[in-house]
Protein backbone atom coordinates (compact mmCIF):
# COMPACT_ATOMS: atom_id res chain seq x y z
CA UNK A 1 0.00 0.00 0.00
CA UNK A 2 1.43 3.27 -0.60
CA UNK A 3 1.82 6.41 1.52
CA UNK A 4 -1.02 8.33 -0.38
CA UNK A 5 -3.03 5.40 0.01
CA UNK A 6 -2.50 4.94 3.70
CA UNK A 7 -2.87 8.56 4.11
CA UNK A 8 -6.22 8.86 2.73
CA UNK A 9 -7.87 5.58 4.07
CA UNK A 10 -7.08 6.48 7.65
CA UNK A 11 -9.69 8.12 9.90
CA UNK A 12 -7.98 11.85 10.76
CA UNK A 13 -7.10 11.95 14.69
CA UNK A 14 -8.83 15.57 16.25
CA UNK A 15 -8.26 18.52 14.37
CA UNK A 16 -6.58 21.21 16.32
CA UNK A 17 -4.79 24.83 15.02
CA UNK A 18 -1.02 24.55 15.60
CA UNK A 19 0.35 25.76 18.96
CA UNK A 20 1.29 29.18 18.97
CA UNK A 21 5.08 29.18 18.96
CA UNK A 22 4.32 27.43 15.50
CA UNK A 23 2.62 30.57 14.48
CA UNK A 24 5.31 32.67 15.04
CA UNK A 25 8.41 31.44 13.20
CA UNK A 26 11.88 32.85 13.39
CA UNK A 27 12.36 33.33 10.07
CA UNK A 28 16.39 32.78 10.76
CA UNK A 29 15.62 29.77 11.79
CA UNK A 30 13.87 28.11 8.77
CA UNK A 31 15.46 25.95 6.38
CA UNK A 32 14.18 24.88 3.14
CA UNK A 33 15.31 23.51 -0.12
CA UNK A 34 16.02 26.98 -1.68
CA UNK A 35 18.18 27.77 1.18
CA UNK A 36 19.99 24.43 1.45
CA UNK A 37 23.09 23.56 -0.50
CA UNK A 38 22.95 20.91 -2.39
CA UNK A 39 23.26 17.21 -1.58
CA UNK A 40 26.25 16.96 -3.43
CA UNK A 41 28.30 19.77 -2.26
CA UNK A 42 27.04 18.25 1.52
CA UNK A 43 28.33 15.04 0.11
CA UNK A 44 31.09 15.88 -0.65
CA UNK A 45 32.40 17.48 2.50
CA UNK A 46 32.02 14.40 4.19
CA UNK A 47 32.20 11.18 1.99
CA UNK A 48 36.29 11.41 2.50
CA UNK A 49 35.77 11.13 6.53
CA UNK A 50 32.91 8.66 5.96
CA UNK A 51 35.75 6.19 4.09
CA UNK A 52 38.16 6.49 6.82
CA UNK A 53 35.15 5.35 9.00
CA UNK A 54 34.08 2.58 7.32
CA UNK A 55 37.75 1.44 6.79
CA UNK A 56 38.27 0.72 10.73
CA UNK A 57 34.69 -0.33 11.38
CA UNK A 58 36.05 -4.12 11.71
CA UNK A 59 39.10 -3.50 13.73
CA UNK A 60 36.87 -1.39 16.21
CA UNK A 61 34.27 -4.31 16.41
CA UNK A 62 36.82 -6.79 17.39
CA UNK A 63 38.79 -4.58 19.71
CA UNK A 64 35.37 -2.89 21.28
CA UNK A 65 37.43 0.49 20.56
CA UNK A 66 35.17 3.49 20.97
CA UNK A 67 34.44 5.59 18.01
CA UNK A 68 36.13 9.41 19.76
CA UNK A 69 38.77 9.78 17.11
CA UNK A 70 35.77 9.16 14.46
CA UNK A 71 33.68 11.31 16.45
CA UNK A 72 35.89 14.28 16.54
CA UNK A 73 36.32 13.94 12.45
CA UNK A 74 33.02 14.38 11.80
CA UNK A 75 33.03 17.33 14.39
CA UNK A 76 35.87 18.57 12.75
CA UNK A 77 34.02 18.68 9.37
CA UNK A 78 30.73 19.98 10.90
CA UNK A 79 28.23 17.02 10.59
CA UNK A 80 26.87 17.81 14.08
CA UNK A 81 25.38 20.90 12.55
CA UNK A 82 23.77 19.66 9.67
CA UNK A 83 20.65 20.90 10.78
CA UNK A 84 21.15 24.28 12.04
CA UNK A 85 20.65 26.96 9.82
CA UNK A 86 23.08 29.10 7.90
CA UNK A 87 22.30 31.86 10.06
CA UNK A 88 23.35 30.75 13.19
CA UNK A 89 26.50 28.74 11.48
CA UNK A 90 25.47 25.57 10.32
CA UNK A 91 25.19 23.55 7.10
CA UNK A 92 21.20 24.02 6.83
CA UNK A 93 20.81 20.99 5.30
CA UNK A 94 16.10 19.91 4.79
CA UNK A 95 15.45 16.29 6.35
CA UNK A 96 16.00 14.46 3.35
CA UNK A 97 19.37 15.55 3.19
CA UNK A 98 20.28 15.30 6.63
CA UNK A 99 18.77 11.45 6.43
CA UNK A 100 20.41 10.76 3.09
CA UNK A 101 24.02 11.87 4.84
CA UNK A 102 23.11 9.71 7.77
CA UNK A 103 22.78 6.67 5.67
CA UNK A 104 25.65 7.61 3.84
CA UNK A 105 27.12 7.38 7.47
CA UNK A 106 25.28 4.21 8.61
CA UNK A 107 26.73 2.06 5.95
CA UNK A 108 30.30 3.23 7.12
CA UNK A 109 29.50 2.37 10.55
CA UNK A 110 25.79 2.27 11.51
CA UNK A 111 27.33 2.58 15.36
CA UNK A 112 27.88 6.25 14.45
CA UNK A 113 24.23 7.25 12.49
CA UNK A 114 22.77 5.69 15.98
CA UNK A 115 25.24 7.66 18.66
CA UNK A 116 23.75 11.29 16.98
CA UNK A 117 20.22 10.00 17.45
CA UNK A 118 19.93 12.56 20.18
CA UNK A 119 21.61 15.00 19.09
CA UNK A 120 19.66 15.74 16.22
CA UNK A 121 16.83 15.14 17.99
CA UNK A 122 17.53 17.91 20.28
CA UNK A 123 18.49 20.36 17.51
CA UNK A 124 15.13 19.40 15.58
CA UNK A 125 13.11 20.65 18.62
CA UNK A 126 14.69 23.41 19.12
CA UNK A 127 13.65 24.19 15.33
CA UNK A 128 10.32 23.68 16.12
CA UNK A 129 9.96 26.00 18.77
CA UNK A 130 9.90 30.03 18.05
CA UNK A 131 12.10 30.54 20.84
CA UNK A 132 14.32 32.50 19.17
CA UNK A 133 16.80 33.11 22.46
CA UNK A 134 17.39 29.28 23.34
CA UNK A 135 17.96 28.80 19.24
CA UNK A 136 20.68 31.69 19.54
CA UNK A 137 22.41 29.75 22.90
CA UNK A 138 21.88 25.97 21.97
CA UNK A 139 22.27 26.61 17.73
CA UNK A 140 25.73 28.77 19.02
CA UNK A 141 26.57 26.31 21.38
CA UNK A 142 26.67 23.26 18.91
CA UNK A 143 28.74 25.58 15.74
CA UNK A 144 31.35 26.13 18.80
CA UNK A 145 31.34 22.55 18.69
CA UNK A 146 29.18 21.20 21.11
CA UNK A 147 27.57 17.67 20.91
CA UNK A 148 24.65 16.53 22.75
CA UNK A 149 23.62 13.34 24.18
CA UNK A 150 20.83 11.91 25.42
CA UNK A 151 19.70 10.44 28.93
CA UNK A 152 16.87 9.61 29.07
CA UNK A 153 15.70 5.93 29.78
CA UNK A 154 15.65 4.18 33.26
CA UNK A 155 16.04 0.52 34.74
CA UNK A 156 13.53 0.92 36.81
CA UNK A 157 10.83 -1.73 38.27
CA UNK A 158 7.99 0.14 36.60
CA UNK A 159 7.84 1.76 33.13
CA UNK A 160 9.01 4.99 34.20
CA UNK A 161 11.69 6.60 36.10
CA UNK A 162 12.86 8.02 39.37
CA UNK A 163 15.49 10.30 38.50
CA UNK A 164 14.62 13.95 39.81
CA UNK A 165 14.85 17.83 40.00
CA UNK A 166 14.70 19.11 43.49
CA UNK A 167 15.41 22.34 45.51
CA UNK A 168 17.94 22.58 48.42
CA UNK A 169 18.69 26.10 49.80
CA UNK A 170 17.78 28.02 46.90
CA UNK A 171 19.70 25.64 44.54
CA UNK A 172 18.45 23.19 41.66
CA UNK A 173 20.28 19.71 41.77
CA UNK A 174 19.56 16.30 39.68
CA UNK A 175 19.84 12.89 41.30
CA UNK A 176 19.73 9.65 39.67
CA UNK A 177 20.93 7.13 36.87
CA UNK A 178 20.20 6.63 33.88
CA UNK A 179 20.46 3.63 30.97
CA UNK A 180 20.22 3.11 27.14
CA UNK A 181 22.19 6.75 27.16
CA UNK A 182 22.88 6.45 23.69
CA UNK A 183 25.54 8.59 22.49
CA UNK A 184 26.31 10.04 25.83
CA UNK A 185 29.71 8.96 26.18
CA UNK A 186 30.75 11.15 23.11
CA UNK A 187 28.88 14.53 24.64
CA UNK A 188 29.50 17.50 25.34
CA UNK A 189 26.06 17.91 27.04
CA UNK A 190 23.68 15.80 28.24
CA UNK A 191 19.79 15.93 27.79
CA UNK A 192 17.89 14.18 30.40
CA UNK A 193 14.16 13.83 31.55
CA UNK A 194 13.31 14.18 35.38
CA UNK A 195 10.61 14.69 37.83
CA UNK A 196 9.72 17.39 39.64
CA UNK A 197 6.79 15.85 41.99
CA UNK A 198 4.46 15.17 39.10
CA UNK A 199 6.04 17.46 37.07
CA UNK A 200 7.93 16.50 33.96
CA UNK A 201 10.92 18.70 33.34
CA UNK A 202 13.69 18.66 30.73
CA UNK A 203 17.51 19.18 31.97
CA UNK A 204 20.65 19.99 30.17
CA UNK A 205 23.76 19.75 31.93
CA UNK A 206 27.54 19.85 30.74
CA UNK A 207 29.51 16.35 31.13
CA UNK A 208 32.34 17.70 33.14
CA UNK A 209 29.49 19.08 35.62
CA UNK A 210 30.59 17.54 39.43
CA UNK A 211 28.64 14.22 39.95
CA UNK A 212 27.93 13.22 36.09
CA UNK A 213 29.62 9.85 35.56
CA UNK A 214 29.23 8.13 32.29
CA UNK A 215 29.89 4.34 31.48
CA UNK A 216 30.25 2.14 28.78
CA UNK A 217 28.64 -0.85 30.20
CA UNK A 218 25.92 -1.36 27.39
CA UNK A 219 26.04 -5.16 26.99
CA UNK A 220 23.72 -5.82 24.10
CA UNK A 221 25.10 -7.91 21.25
CA UNK A 222 24.69 -5.11 19.03
CA UNK A 223 25.48 -1.41 18.49
CA UNK A 224 28.72 -1.94 21.22
CA UNK A 225 29.87 1.20 20.18
CA UNK A 226 27.47 4.03 20.28
CA UNK A 227 28.09 4.34 24.21
CA UNK A 228 24.56 3.54 25.15
CA UNK A 229 25.52 2.49 28.70
CA UNK A 230 24.97 4.46 32.19
CA UNK A 231 24.64 7.92 33.18
CA UNK A 232 24.86 8.57 36.81
CA UNK A 233 23.85 11.89 38.12
CA UNK A 234 25.06 12.20 41.60
CA UNK A 235 23.40 15.53 43.30
CA UNK A 236 24.59 17.43 40.52
CA UNK A 237 23.59 21.01 40.22
CA UNK A 238 21.89 22.42 37.70
CA UNK A 239 21.73 26.36 36.97
CA UNK A 240 18.08 27.75 36.33
CA UNK A 241 19.11 28.58 32.71
CA UNK A 242 19.79 24.67 32.15
CA UNK A 243 16.24 23.67 33.42
CA UNK A 244 15.10 24.09 29.45
CA UNK A 245 11.44 23.16 29.74
CA UNK A 246 8.32 22.14 31.85
CA UNK A 247 5.79 20.10 30.31
CA UNK A 248 1.87 19.63 30.75
CA UNK A 249 0.14 16.61 29.75
CA UNK A 250 -1.24 18.49 27.13
CA UNK A 251 2.51 19.73 25.50
CA UNK A 252 3.56 15.87 26.24
CA UNK A 253 1.65 14.75 23.36
CA UNK A 254 0.42 17.30 20.98
CA UNK A 255 2.39 18.82 17.81
CA UNK A 256 5.27 16.93 17.30
CA UNK A 257 6.68 14.71 14.78
CA UNK A 258 9.84 13.47 17.48
CA UNK A 259 8.81 10.15 17.42
CA UNK A 260 9.00 9.62 13.61
CA UNK A 261 12.25 11.45 13.65
CA UNK A 262 13.93 9.35 16.57
CA UNK A 263 12.34 6.23 14.99
CA UNK A 264 13.68 6.89 11.23
CA UNK A 265 17.30 7.52 12.79
CA UNK A 266 16.85 3.80 13.41
CA UNK A 267 15.27 2.55 10.77
CA UNK A 268 18.20 4.81 8.89
CA UNK A 269 21.13 2.68 10.69
CA UNK A 270 19.32 -0.48 9.49
CA UNK A 271 19.24 0.60 5.73
CA UNK A 272 22.93 1.20 6.34
CA UNK A 273 23.94 -1.45 7.73
CA UNK A 274 22.08 -3.07 4.85
CA UNK A 275 23.73 -1.71 2.09
CA UNK A 276 27.58 -2.40 4.10
CA UNK A 277 26.60 -5.83 4.18
CA UNK A 278 25.67 -6.00 0.39
CA UNK A 279 29.07 -4.49 -0.42
CA UNK A 280 31.17 -6.20 1.69
CA UNK A 281 28.93 -9.41 0.53
CA UNK A 282 29.99 -8.56 -2.77
CA UNK A 283 33.97 -8.21 -2.20
CA UNK A 284 33.85 -11.43 -0.74
CA UNK A 285 32.65 -13.44 -3.53
CA UNK A 286 34.47 -11.59 -6.46
CA UNK A 287 38.42 -12.37 -5.83
CA UNK A 288 37.15 -16.12 -4.97
CA UNK A 289 38.05 -18.61 -6.70
CA UNK A 290 36.15 -21.81 -4.75
CA UNK A 291 32.99 -23.14 -4.18
CA UNK A 292 31.25 -25.17 -1.91
CA UNK A 293 30.62 -28.75 -4.22
CA UNK A 294 32.54 -27.22 -7.16
CA UNK A 295 35.97 -29.61 -7.92
CA UNK A 296 38.58 -27.77 -8.57
CA UNK A 297 39.26 -23.76 -9.54
CA UNK A 298 35.51 -22.11 -9.99
CA UNK A 299 34.56 -18.43 -9.90
CA UNK A 300 31.48 -17.58 -7.76
CA UNK A 301 31.33 -14.64 -9.78
CA UNK A 302 29.76 -16.35 -12.47
CA UNK A 303 27.96 -18.25 -10.50
CA UNK A 304 24.19 -18.19 -11.15
CA UNK A 305 23.30 -19.27 -7.81
CA UNK A 306 25.30 -16.36 -6.55
CA UNK A 307 23.75 -14.00 -8.93
CA UNK A 308 20.15 -15.00 -6.89
CA UNK A 309 21.87 -13.85 -3.53
CA UNK A 310 23.11 -10.79 -4.55
CA UNK A 311 19.93 -9.93 -6.89
CA UNK A 312 18.08 -10.36 -3.64
CA UNK A 313 19.96 -8.88 -1.53
CA UNK A 314 20.18 -5.83 -3.12
CA UNK A 315 16.20 -5.75 -4.03
CA UNK A 316 15.58 -6.09 -0.59
CA UNK A 317 18.57 -3.20 0.32
CA UNK A 318 16.32 -0.81 -2.47
CA UNK A 319 12.88 -1.37 -1.45
CA UNK A 320 14.00 -0.66 2.33
CA UNK A 321 16.02 2.49 1.15
CA UNK A 322 13.11 3.75 -0.48
CA UNK A 323 10.72 3.59 1.78
CA UNK A 324 13.28 5.36 4.22
CA UNK A 325 14.15 8.29 1.42
CA UNK A 326 10.30 8.44 1.21
CA UNK A 327 9.83 8.88 4.96
CA UNK A 328 12.24 11.49 5.58
CA UNK A 329 10.48 13.69 2.34
CA UNK A 330 7.19 12.69 4.79
CA UNK A 331 8.91 14.67 7.48
CA UNK A 332 10.41 17.32 5.53
CA UNK A 333 6.78 18.01 4.12
CA UNK A 334 5.44 18.00 8.13
CA UNK A 335 8.13 20.71 8.99
CA UNK A 336 7.55 22.88 5.88
CA UNK A 337 3.44 22.96 7.04
CA UNK A 338 4.69 23.69 10.37
CA UNK A 339 6.53 26.70 9.45
CA UNK A 340 3.90 28.15 7.66
CA UNK A 341 1.73 27.07 10.80
CA UNK A 342 -0.63 25.12 8.83
CA UNK A 343 0.03 21.45 10.23
CA UNK A 344 -2.77 20.01 12.53
CA UNK A 345 -2.78 17.50 15.35
CA UNK A 346 -4.27 15.36 12.24
CA UNK A 347 -0.76 15.70 10.15
CA UNK A 348 1.47 14.94 12.83
CA UNK A 349 -0.43 11.68 13.99
CA UNK A 350 -1.15 10.83 10.46
CA UNK A 351 2.76 11.43 9.89
CA UNK A 352 3.54 8.91 12.57
CA UNK A 353 1.63 6.25 11.42
CA UNK A 354 3.25 6.22 8.55
CA UNK A 355 6.70 5.91 10.42
CA UNK A 356 4.97 3.45 11.79
CA UNK A 357 4.38 1.24 8.62
CA UNK A 358 7.70 2.11 7.25
CA UNK A 359 9.23 0.24 10.62
CA UNK A 360 7.06 -2.63 10.09
CA UNK A 361 8.72 -3.34 6.19
CA UNK A 362 12.12 -1.92 6.83
CA UNK A 363 13.66 -3.76 9.97
CA UNK A 364 12.25 -7.56 8.64
CA UNK A 365 13.37 -6.46 5.05
CA UNK A 366 17.35 -5.95 6.03
CA UNK A 367 17.32 -8.11 8.91
CA UNK A 368 16.48 -10.81 6.09
CA UNK A 369 19.14 -8.86 3.47
CA UNK A 370 21.91 -9.16 6.41
CA UNK A 371 21.11 -12.94 7.04
CA UNK A 372 20.74 -14.49 3.17
CA UNK A 373 24.30 -12.69 2.21
CA UNK A 374 26.36 -15.18 3.90
CA UNK A 375 24.83 -17.67 1.50
CA UNK A 376 27.29 -16.36 -1.10
CA UNK A 377 29.55 -18.26 0.46
CA UNK A 378 30.77 -20.94 2.92
CA UNK A 379 32.03 -21.42 6.13
CA UNK A 380 34.32 -18.78 5.08
CA UNK A 381 31.98 -15.94 5.32
CA UNK A 382 31.89 -16.38 9.01
CA UNK A 383 35.44 -15.44 9.49
CA UNK A 384 36.38 -13.22 12.28
CA UNK A 385 38.12 -11.18 10.26
CA UNK A 386 34.63 -10.89 8.58
CA UNK A 387 32.73 -9.70 11.16
CA UNK A 388 29.43 -10.17 8.36
CA UNK A 389 27.50 -11.09 11.76
CA UNK A 390 28.67 -7.26 12.93
CA UNK A 391 25.61 -6.31 10.43
CA UNK A 392 22.68 -8.69 11.69
CA UNK A 393 23.69 -8.13 15.39
CA UNK A 394 23.34 -4.36 14.55
CA UNK A 395 19.98 -4.29 13.03
CA UNK A 396 18.47 -6.96 15.36
CA UNK A 397 19.77 -4.56 18.58
CA UNK A 398 18.27 -1.66 16.53
CA UNK A 399 14.93 -3.05 15.79
CA UNK A 400 14.51 -4.22 19.65
CA UNK A 401 14.53 -0.65 20.52
CA UNK A 402 10.95 -0.35 19.90
CA UNK A 403 9.36 -3.57 19.44
CA UNK A 404 7.29 -3.95 15.94
CA UNK A 405 4.49 -5.99 17.88
CA UNK A 406 3.89 -2.53 20.02
CA UNK A 407 4.04 -0.51 16.49
CA UNK A 408 2.41 -3.07 14.96
CA UNK A 409 -0.74 -2.82 17.46
CA UNK A 410 -0.55 1.18 17.22
CA UNK A 411 -1.07 1.05 13.71
CA UNK A 412 -4.34 -1.30 13.69
CA UNK A 413 -6.07 0.81 16.31
CA UNK A 414 -5.66 3.58 15.08
CA UNK A 415 -6.65 2.54 11.49
CA UNK A 416 -10.04 0.53 13.05
CA UNK A 417 -10.72 2.76 16.23
CA UNK A 418 -9.33 6.01 15.64
CA UNK A 419 -6.94 5.60 18.85
CA UNK A 420 -4.23 7.88 18.40
CA UNK A 421 -0.80 6.15 19.34
CA UNK A 422 0.09 7.08 23.21
CA UNK A 423 -3.34 7.10 24.24
CA UNK A 424 -2.57 5.20 27.21
CA UNK A 425 0.45 7.78 28.30
CA UNK A 426 -2.58 10.59 27.69
CA UNK A 427 -4.68 8.89 30.01
CA UNK A 428 -1.96 8.08 32.63
CA UNK A 429 -0.89 11.84 32.52
CA UNK A 430 -4.26 13.39 32.23
CA UNK A 431 -5.57 11.17 35.48
CA UNK A 432 -6.18 13.63 38.47
CA UNK A 433 -3.38 13.76 40.78
CA UNK A 434 -3.56 13.30 44.76
CA UNK A 435 -1.33 15.90 46.63
CA UNK A 436 1.41 13.46 46.80
CA UNK A 437 2.81 12.08 44.10
CA UNK A 438 2.21 8.80 42.98
CA UNK A 439 5.12 6.16 43.41
CA UNK A 440 4.95 4.76 40.18
CA UNK A 441 4.19 7.85 37.97
CA UNK A 442 6.11 7.38 34.43
CA UNK A 443 8.60 8.82 32.01
CA UNK A 444 8.52 7.24 29.10
CA UNK A 445 10.99 5.41 27.21
CA UNK A 446 13.60 7.25 24.98
CA UNK A 447 11.39 7.78 22.08
CA UNK A 448 7.87 8.41 23.87
CA UNK A 449 6.13 11.73 25.51
CA UNK A 450 9.17 13.54 27.61
CA UNK A 451 11.81 12.06 26.03
CA UNK A 452 10.79 13.50 22.42
CA UNK A 453 9.31 16.93 23.92
CA UNK A 454 13.01 17.56 25.24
Amino acid sequence: MSNSTVASSQPAAPASSPPPALRSVNPSAVISAATSPDYGTLAARFRPVFARIAAGAIAREQSRTLAFAEVAELRAAGFHTLRIPAAYGGLGATLPQLFSLLLELAEADSNLSHLFRGHFAFLEGRLNLADKPAQEIWFRRVTSGAIIGYAMAERTAHTGGDCRIFQEDGRWYIDGTKYYSTGTIYADWIVAAVKDGNERVSVAMPVEAPGVERIDDWDGFGQRLTGSGTTHFRRVPVPPENIIRRFSASELFTHSYQKSFLQLILLTSAVGAGRAALREGIGFVKPRTRAFGIPGLSSPKDDPLVHRVIGRVSSLVYAAQALQEATARDLEQLYQKAVEGTATEADYVATEIRAYQAQQIIFPQILDAVTYVFEVGGASATSETRRLDRHWRNVRTAASHNPLIHREAAIGAYLLNGTVPDAAWRQEFEKPRQAAPAPDSAIPEPDQATACRA
